[in-house]
């Protein structure tokens, strides 16, 4: 029996959380979802996902704060963070690296390279967990 992989989604477009909720259960994840960063790492903090999937401009605490708090924190080492944004700029995605992120991948994006690179991500979490 293979490992339930927990995979949080974090955006406050409520679209966006809806497709890529229906698209990561069809995949076997177990998924959360979170409207902000605040509550991104309130869910954090209780589940330990293998994966994020971070927006970037939310209210209150926005994805770069949510991915310092991941990587300040030994017990969430091997979770793995996206960034989908449609900030594109090369400030942006290096500063998304910088702060911790995995993978940056821009808005609009393909989903089957997502869940390509989701599914590749997870292997990894499970194998450094």
């Amino acid at each position: 029996m293979k490992p339930v992989i927990k995979v949080l989604i974090v955006d406050d477009e409520p679209s966006i959380l809806m497709s890529l909720e229906f698209l990561m259960k069809k995949e076997g994840y177990e998924v959360f979802i979170a409207r902000d960063g605040q509550e991104a790492i309130e869910i954090i903090q209780r589940e330990i996902p293998s994966v994020v999937l971070l927006d970037i401009m939310m209210p209150n605490v926005d994805g770069y704060e949510v991915c310092r708090f991941i990587r300040a924190n030994a017990l969430y080492a091997h979770s793995k963070v996206i960034f989908l944004s449609a900030k594109n700029k090369e400030l942006d995605i290096e500063k998304g690296y910088a702060v911790g992120a995995n993978l940056y991948v821009a808005k609009p994006f393909s989903t089957r390279s997502l869940i390509t690179q989701v599914r590749k991500l997870s292997e990894e979490s499970l194998v450094s967990e």
